[in-house]
């Protein structure tokens, strides 16, 4: 499994041949790091959306009309909303679990809200566990601390956990670190930093509360890369 940090919560998962996108923000994400990437040349299976706000949909259409293929999996309400428009989706809700050709997805709970940019409704909030061979990875979405995350090591043992370190919106980086030890992986990528103002870490003080508690911290640049 490879995966690709595109900024913000944009991930970039390979597993074999399959292609998945997390969240795409990209075009509107003002790093200048993100103009190095091409939407119009992305190629994807699967686009999974953990909530309906701007920074998470941004460019949902342009890749799925680019790949008309992809199926967009998310909440129902989100999945209804581009099933409207003309794209295949498949609906999940909290608990829920689907073996896709990848692999099994459950969508766990978040603690956020959901609103498309016009103030419609999207569905409540949720993240993603995905188990595919021997690797398996939790997106935690935009989420506060929830006791909830306890639950994950009941049944999943995680290779990796993707956990928002921001603050501001979401947890933050003591909190995040907490996160870990209730989802029992000590293995950690962060995301959602640094895109806006609200958001800026310091990113060695970050690293420095893992380790302290025997945990790594991975802070990947923008379009950098990790293999499980």
């Amino acid at each position: 499994m490879k995966i690709t940090y595109y900024g913000h919560a944009c991930l970039g998962i390979n597993i074999d041949d399959i292609s998945i996108i997390v969240d795409p923000f990209i075009t509107g994400n003002p790093l200048p790091a993100t103009k190095a990437i091409d939407v119009n040349a992305l190629k994807v299976d699967y686009i999974l959306i953990t909530h309906a706000h701007g920074d998470h949909i941004a460019d949902v259409e342009t890749i799925a009309q680019n790949n008309l293929d992809a199926v967009i999996v998310s909440n129902a309400e989100i999945a209804g909303h581009y099933e409207a428009k003309g794209f295949q989706a498949h609906p999940m809700n909290h608990g829920g679990s689907w073996a896709f050709d990848f692999g099994k997805v459950k969508y766990t709970p978040a603690i956020h809200s959901s609103s498309f940019p016009d103030g419609s409704y999207g569905g409540q909030p949720g993240g993603f566990v995905i188990e595919s061979k021997n690797k398996n990875v939790y997106i935690a979405g935009d989420t506060s601390l929830t006791m909830d995350m306890k639950l994950i090591p009941m049944f999943t043992k995680l290779d990796l956990a993707v956990l928002p370190i921001g603050s501001n919106f979401t947890m933050d980086i003591d909190e995040a670190v907490i996160a870990s030890e209730f989802v029992a992986c000590d293995k950690v990528m962060g995301y959602h930093f640094d895109t806006f103002g609200y958001i800026e870490i310091d990113h060695e003080q970050a690293k420095k509360k893992f380790f302290e508690k025997g945990k790594d911290l991975m802070l990947l640049n923008i379009g950098e890369s990790l293999t499980l």
